[in-house]
């Protein structure tokens, strides 16, 4: 059998077949050359290579009144299960989605944005947007008739697939780099998870996990159930869509990590328009933030490059977000162009600041990455990029907790002083 992410199925596998396919999902089909496949642990096409990413019959869903099937969902993103590939009444789900858009009404003002929002994902159940991708790779993995599920992670996947498999009584083997924020290997380590921790960078771990599924019959959720966990990404932007009462934004800033959040929430607003579920047109901007330690997309966008140069080495505090290979990069910098959009790259001093600034103005505390995004948001509305009649989304993907080895001493107590009145009347 070609294609090295392809698993080799038992026969277990084979007869799980006939019953995974949810109502909408027609099957897999390549975003290079075309070629079909039926729903099953594959990610790339054997012609071409290729990713693969699922295929939905529209048109039934058009006619399934499919609005109303969404309003009258659990508030969480199984709401929008005619748009998922697995089905709503075996999911694996810990409460996960449909986290609050916030108004950032003194954020945006010291940016000069009066319409800006942030979503912020910092309220799912392992405070990351990673629990929506779980949730539906290991729905997924369950219909597949999988019992292990692993994955290779910078940190916060690693959290969310232990915590649900977990849930689901599945064995969880995450992979993550041993320089690892701590924190992060304790919220895997916490729930049984078995933590492997690789001597290198993600790509090297991402590569033994791809390596691994010719080796071990597992699911491995972004490798050989990379098309299916990559769909739940798309329900930030359906929430974001509901949020604003079924209209797209103007503009949205995203981090780019893989950039499969990237380019699904470019898809997802499509696939409302296609439907018809948006009140008007949609002309989303979409724009993207890396670390300058990390910036293979921002270097390309800068350059006006077609190709994106892997960092070999990636060094930086936004540990979330150090792909140096990025596998949806391209597709992620041709999003940001055609859209209108751009990508900005953000250095270590102003991360930081961007987490400070956007916990003292709108009291949500974000990991290294959001201060990736926030800081990007500033740059990007000083260079006129973003424009003050926008209406604007920032994603906070994660929780400040998890990184806390990245901020150093900068939040700190502002003084020690002794348990008296004199010496806090000095203070304050």
């Amino acid at each position: 059998m070609r294609g090295s992410r392809t698993w080799r199925a038992s026969s277990r596998l084979e007869t799980a077949k006939e019953r995974v396919v949810s109502e909408y999902l027609i099957g897999l089909s390549c975003r290079e050359c075309g070629s079909t496949y039926e729903a099953e642990p594959r990610s790339a096409c054997d012609d071409c290579f290729g990713p693969l990413e699922p295929r939905y019959d529209l048109e039934a869903v058009r006619a399934s009144d499919v609005r109303t099937i969404i309003e009258a969902g659990p508030r969480s993103l199984w709401r929008y299960q005619p748009l998922l590939p697995a089905r709503r009444d075996e999911a694996v789900d810990l409460g996960d989605g449909f986290g609050p858009l916030r108004r950032a009404e003194r954020l945006g003002a010291e940016l000069g944005l009066p319409n800006l929002y942030v979503k912020d994902e910092t309220r799912n159940p392992t405070h990351s947007f990673k629990d929506r991708v779980v949730s539906v790779a290991l729905t997924k993995a369950r219909e597949f008739g999988f019992d292990t599920v692993a994955c290779a992670s910078t940190g916060n996947l690693a959290h969310a697939v232990a915590a649900h498999a977990a849930h689901a009584g599945l064995r969880a083997v995450v992979f993550v780099p041993a320089d690892l924020e701590p924190a992060k290997i304790t919220a895997a380590a916490v729930y049984g998870a078995t933590v492997v921790a690789i001597d290198g960078t993600y790509d090297d771990v991402n590569r033994l996990c791809a390596e691994a599924t010719e080796e071990y019959p597992w699911a491995f959720v972004n490798v050989n159930l990379r098309p299916y966990y990559a769909e739940g990404s798309k329900t930030i932007a359906f929430e974001t869509a509901e949020q604003l009462g079924w209209r797209a934004p103007d503009h949205v800033v995203v981090p780019i990590a893989s950039g499969a959040l990237l380019t699904r929430i470019g898809a997802a607003f499509r696939q409302l328009e296609a439907l018809g579920l948006l009140t008007e047109e949609s002309n989303v901007r979409i724009s993207g933030a890396q670390a300058t330690g990390c910036n293979p997309v921002a270097a390309a966008f800068a350059s006006g490059a077609e190709d994106v140069r892997p960092v070999r080495r990636p060094q930086t505090i936004a540990k979330s977000l150090a792909i140096g290979d990025p596998a949806d990069g391209w597709y992620a910098l041709q999003e940001c162009r055609k859209s209108g959009g751009a990508v900005a790259e953000v250095s270590e001093e102003d991360i930081v600041d961007a987490v400070g600034l956007l916990a003292r103005t709108e009291g949500i505390f974000t990991e290294t990455a959001g201060g990736v995004t926030i800081g990007a948001l500033a740059q990007l509305a000083g260079q006129g990029v973003i424009r003050a009649d926008e209406t604007v989304v920032a994603y906070v993907t994660g929780m400040g907790l998890k990184t806390l080895d990245g901020f150093g001493s900068r939040f700190a107590p502002t003084r020690v002083i002794p348990a008296t009145l004199e010496a806090l009347a000095e203070v304050v």
